[in-house]
């Protein structure tokens, strides 16, 4: 499968961005939910369900928003967080947005965005990251795509052991991250 991904971006424009290590959240204009629709309560989701109330009224009733709620420490206790909530892609339908239609959606609504570690074309060099500070990275088209191309066109490269946590991260000792 990896083969078929790469082949998939060469003479493609691609963006890498940082795989962050946080709970993926995504937010519609009337719900949100982490990866599974189940709800617990935890104070890592009071803080991005308070955020989305804040901008729910921004979201089309035909998008989503994806991304990764940093509030909590999982395996990597993050110092300098531009945000606790930080945007990997907007969908639309069954169609991911483009990079730039993303980057606009974002600034409009007032959310952040995962760092970008790269944008260009797809060169198959590995990236330079300190792997105790840095989870992954993620490498995407910068052109739209659709949910079924999405594991043809999107790949996802974590470290060796990457969960470093003992049970569920939620039934931990709760620790938040900090923001710059």
């Amino acid at each position: 499968m990896a083969g078929h991904i790469v082949e998939s971006w060469v003479d493609t424009d691609v963006v890498i961005t940082e795989k962050m290590d946080g709970e993926n959240t995504t937010m519609y204009r009337d719900y949100i939910h982490a990866r599974s629709t189940e709800y617990s309560p935890h104070p890592s989701r009071s803080y991005v369900r308070q955020l989305h109330a804040s901008i729910c009224g921004e979201i089309p009733d035909s998008m989503r928003i994806c991304g990764e709620n940093l509030w909590a420490k999982r395996s990597i206790k993050y110092l300098r967080l531009s945000a606790f909530f930080q945007v990997f892609s907007i969908w639309e339908g069954t169609h991911c947005l483009s990079w730039a239609d993303t980057v606009e959606w974002v600034q409009l609504v007032g959310l952040t965005l995962v760092p970008v570690l790269y944008r260009g074309p797809f060169a198959p060099t590995p990236l330079n990251l300190d792997w105790n500070e840095h989870e992954g990275y993620v490498v995407r088209p910068a052109s739209r795509f659709t949910l079924r191309e999405f594991s043809t066109r999107v790949g996802k490269f974590v470290r060796a052991s990457h969960i470093t946590t003992h049970g569920n991260w939620m039934r931990s000792k709760l620790e938040q991250n900090t923001l710059a």
